[in-house]
């Protein structure tokens, strides 16, 4: 019997006895978990297509993914012709490998065709029964009956419940209210439940019969960690309510550990809300520890000597974490650390450190040891023998529907046992299903390995690791690293230069001509759009006369510029991203004054910025390279030359990462660049102008220009001796360019080249199967990030019949519940606009707007600077202007559509095609989005703005510009002219011919 070996293997050991006590019990709970199970049931389960789905993931990788992509999008497919298309265009994808049974399913030529209904059919039925595994109930009455055979089994439980991402103050709110009334429901049905002393009582003591798990992040729908203390006060405040009334049922709480992001924020409130006097003396709460995180061990420790000094025990439940595979790819993305082990052999064995620190403190903290690994259990039961550990202090735990005769084969030794069971409707439950799914299915899962029937020692063997592991480095360009604002270091570095960058508000800033500062007749004071009082700086603006001088300082330069190594200029570049990315906060912070950019936004401003530096000197060496086409007798070589002088007209919208790429895609190329920066942000360009020249860009190779648009950048577009404008701007002063630029001036030798990039009117489409929690956050953020001023910014939602209305009401809550303020303040998700006419022509377009459509909200806005807050319309007609013209603003059109093609139709009927999107999750659909969305940049099932250099390169054409995307290949090819020399090298009839003697 297992209980005998238990007692054989243990006894009072003392730490060195862990590992072999380990194996001697993990030897017995594996063959209590393999225990035979009868050829009926063996034949029950072949035949089962829930069964059949498990093992065709685990055998086909290519199956494996397009099966769980499919199971995903199942809850939303509403009947069975949909189900059975998507079925089809899931399965018939070339990297799947079809079983014959699933090669038999698919055989029907239509979705609408009864082969096609029972195809749907049996593939509902065997996700839903598959589902049922995982989650423990879809209403009370079956959580109810499931919570009653767990205690019939002397088992606990813990109760989570399912539902929609929090992306609403509403949501929030229901979330709490549905906690609030399921600890009520739980403990009237406890009154009826008989005592079970191995779960009810310990050491004598009763223990609560109910225990529900929530995620604090849930709690406040704008939880964001550069938020500190508004999302604490928020989210306590909620906390507190649940905790008082889960004290008066008599039921303990438990707050669950989401993603990395949230971790340390989730710990450091936790921890001052329970020094709280009136909760210090609680020991019904838990919280939770990822053994999978990297600094796992320093949480752990910092809880221990959290709990001493509170002095009174709370539970901590040890898990080895649920998001690797999100906490990877983020990583990945973002240029950041992984913040999780790389290897599952190094989380196993870190698992087991944190097992032994957490137990050996077991006075101070209780344990509930959260793992399907039979060997992980062991090791804990081992030193909870060794250092006989009270049974009130811990307690094994797993998930419902996974580990289940592990968990019956710890009860039976007495122990406590509690099963975390997931409650609620299955659409939302579908991504803890995804999860559970991932997990059963991975190469490197313990229970899968168990059911393949691996050897028993390698089983039980003890985490084999070697040098930590990390990510391998990606063979593609290295962008620059954006801020994670989870690190307290790094959210106090930009509040320090918040504040630094405010006690130099006023300062002058001159042009700089030929390597010199001129005073200028004219000033311009630049305000700070949030609280238009305060004066940023004080720009002074050149004259016509005044350019004269800049045009001669560059001709006079760009000879010896030119004749400069393309190695010399990308070495500048590569000092200047150095150089950015030291002033990193500063730059936040004057981004933030200057223009009202909140932190976020500018700070992956900066990180652009560093990345034109580094992805164009990278560039340059390589086109400097050439290409030569040899022949016997002959030399051909094809070389890229400057241009000449460029002028760069750059927008107050991004100003520090689009002038700084348009500027030095001018200078290493070998041009001479002038810089005239848009009027209000020419304080933040005079900040790239201090860059540039402290990296060693020479007198008049560079020179910043601030002037008036009309008056000075009119002069200088027209001016003979600039070869080439590039401009970031609207419509309608970009085409005035194009038309200026392409008359022949006296004098003028050369045809201009203009790269221009003008707006667009972005739409998304929202088809039948989208994601909805993941399409109104995209929404969301790309409408009313920076207050809609974007270029890429959505302005149009396009959305399918079926899912009109409920993405409508969701959108409006979560439009609600955005935080509008002063940029520089942390919770702020919406700002100002940049000055008072743009504040003006917003408005003009909002009451248009009231006489073409129906408001579905409009927030109140603060006072005391260019506030418009947002507002969305809904039931927009096609034709309507907020429909067709470009608003920069935080106003979003919602449209109806009754087919994809119409959606489509009505996305490409605008003059632009710049940025445009789509949430799905019908294959076909993302196809014919690929070939027929007319956008220079499409994003599929993400955002539409925040393009990375390199990886999304950036630009649209019709009218929303002419040129190659900044950022991509093709980009710097506009700055040069390419030149072919061919050399005759015979001499007297004879030349070297390559491998002749």
């Amino acid at each position: 019997m297992v209980s005998q070996a238990f007692g054989d293997a243990l006894g009072t050991g003392s730490r060195e006895h862990y590992e072999s006590q380990t194996q001697a019990i993990a030897r017995q709970l594996l063959r209590a978990t393999r225990e035979s199970r009868s050829w009926f049931a063996q034949v029950r389960d072949q035949m089962q297509w829930d069964d059949k789905l498990l093992g065709w993931a685990m055998s086909n990788p290519g199956l494996r993914v397009q099966l769980f992509r499919l199971i995903d999008c199942l809850p939303a497919l509403r009947s069975k012709p949909e189900i059975a298309r998507h079925l089809q265009e899931y399965m018939s994808d070339q990297t799947v490998e079809l079983p014959a049974a699933l090669k038999s399913l698919l055989n029907f030529a239509n979705a609408d065709s009864m082969p096609g209904q029972l195809a749907a059919t049996t593939l509902s039925t065997a996700v839903e029964t598959l589902a049922h595994k995982y989650i423990s109930g879809e209403n009370l009455k079956q959580v109810l009956k499931t919570i009653e055979r767990l205690r019939k089994e002397k088992m606990a439980f813990t109760v989570d419940l399912l539902g929609e991402a929090v992306i609403t103050e509403a949501e929030a709110q229901s979330y709490l209210d549905r906690y609030l009334e399921l600890l009520e429901q739980l403990t009237e049905a406890s009154k009826s439940w008989s005592k079970v002393e191995q779960i009810d009582f310990a050491d004598g003591q009763p223990l609560p019969k109910v225990q529900v798990s929530v995620k604090l992040t849930a709690f406040y729908s704008q939880f964001d960690p550069l938020d500190e203390a508004g999302s604490q006060v928020r989210v306590a405040d909620r906390a507190r309510t649940l905790l008082r009334r889960a004290k008066e049922l008599g039921a303990a709480v438990h707050f669950d550990m989401e993603q990395y992001a949230y971790k340390d924020l989730t710990l450091e409130t936790l921890k001052a809300l329970l020094l709280e006097e009136e909760f210090r003396s609680r020991s019904d709460v838990g919280m939770t520890i990822q053994g999978y995180l990297r600094d796992s061990q320093a949480d752990l420790q910092g809880l221990i000597d959290w709990a001493k000094e509170r002095g009174t025990p709370i539970t901590v439940r040890l898990v080895k974490g649920a998001y690797w595979d999100q906490e990877t790819i983020k990583a990945v993305q973002k240029d950041w650390q992984q913040p999780v082990f790389n290897d599952k052999a190094e989380t196993d064995a870190n698992y087991e450190r944190l097992t032994e620190l957490l137990l050996e403190n077991h006075e101070v903290l209780n344990a509930a040891i959260g793992s399907h690994n039979v060997r992980s259990q062991a090791h804990a039961l081992a030193i909870a023998t060794a250092l006989e550990i009270p049974k009130s202090r811990i307690e094994f735990q797993t998930l419902y529907g996974m580990g289940d005769k592990l968990a019956k084969a710890i009860v039976e030794q007495g122990y406590r046992v509690r099963v975390y069971c997931p409650y609620g409707e299955l659409i939302p439950g579908m991504s803890y299903l995804i999860r559970r799914l991932l997990e059963n299915t991975a190469n490197s899962s313990f229970l899968r390995q168990n059911l393949e029937e691996r050897p028993i020692e390698d089983l039980i063997a003890a985490p084999q690791v070697g040098e930590p592991s990390q990510l391998k480095a990606l063979d593609k360009f290295e962008n620059a690293a954006d801020t994670d604002y989870a690190d307290r270091a790094k959210r106090d570095r930009i509040q320090s230069a918040l504040k630094s960058v405010r006690q130099q508000f006023g300062q002058t800033y001159l042009p700089l001509i030929n390597g010199e500062f001129v005073e200028t007749a004219e000033k311009l004071k630049s305000e700070n759009p949030s609280r238009f009082s305060e004066t940023v700086g004080t720009i002074g603006l050149i004259s016509v006369d005044q350019t004269e001088d800049a045009i001669a300082s560059a001709k006079a330069a760009f000879p010896a510029w030119k004749r400069t190594s393309a190695q010399e200029r990308a070495h500048i570049l590569r000092k200047a991203a150095n150089l950015f990315e030291q002033r990193r906060e500063e730059l936040i912070a004057w981004m933030t004054y200057e223009v009202g950019k909140p932190v976020k936004e500018g700070d992956g401003e900066v990180s652009e910025a560093i990345d034109f530096c580094n992805y164009y000197a990278d560039e340059m060496e390589r086109l400097d390279r050439g290409v030569d086409y040899d022949f016997p007798g002959e030399t051909n070589h094809y070389r890229y030359h400057a241009r000449g002088i460029v002028l760069v007209i750059s927008p107050w919208n991004f100003p520090l990462a689009i002038p700084v790429g348009m500027t030095v895609a001018a200078l290493v190329t070998g041009n001479c660049a002038l810089l005239k920066p848009a009027e209000t942000s020419s304080v933040i360009a005079a900040k790239i102008a201090e860059i540039l020249v402290e990296a060693g860009i020479p007198a008049g190779v560079f020179q910043f220009i601030p002037g008036k648009g009309h008056t000075v950048g009119a002069h200088l577009v027209k001016h003979p001796d600039v070869h080439m404008i590039v401009f970031t701007g609207s419509q309608a002063v970009g085409c005035q360019i194009y038309k200026d630029a392409a008359v022949l001036q006296p004098g003028q030798k050369h045809l201009k080249r203009v790269v221009a990039e003008m707006g667009g009117k972005n739409a998304v489409i929202i088809d039948e199967s989208a994601d909805l929690d993941q399409a109104v956050q995209g929404i969301v953020q790309s409408a009313f990030g920076y207050s809609g001023q974007k270029c890429s910014a959505c302005s149009k939602a396009i959305v399918l019949e079926p899912v009109y209305e409920t993405f409508l009401s969701r959108l409006v809550e979560a439009t609600r519940s955005l935080n509008i303020g002063e940029a520089e303040l942390p919770s702020t998700k919406v700002g100002p606009v940049i000055d008072g006419e743009a504040q003006k022509r917003i408005q003009e377009y909002i009451e248009q707007g009231r006489t073409e459509a129906e408001v579905a909200i409009e927030l109140p806005k603060p006072e005391g600077g260019y506030y418009v807050a947002p507002v969305v319309f809904t039931n927009v007609p096609a034709n309507a202007k907020i429909a067709q013209e470009e608003i920069f603003g935080p106003v979003l059109a919602v449209m109806r559509a009754s087919s994809f093609q119409e959606a489509l139709d009505l996305a490409n009927g605008t003059p632009y095609a710049l940025t445009g999107g789509l949430y799905s999750r019908t294959p076909s659909h993302i196809e014919q989005a690929q070939a027929n969305f007319e956008v220079g940049n499409l994003y599929i099932n993400r955002g539409i703005t925040g393009a990375i250099v390199a990886r999304q390169p950036f630009g649209g054409f019709k009218l929303s510009g002419v040129g190659s995307k900044a950022g991509g290949v093709d980009y710097l090819l506009q700055f040069l002219e390419p030149r072919v020399v061919t050399e005759n090298v015979q001499r007297q009839g004879f030349a070297p011919i390559e491998g002749a003697e």
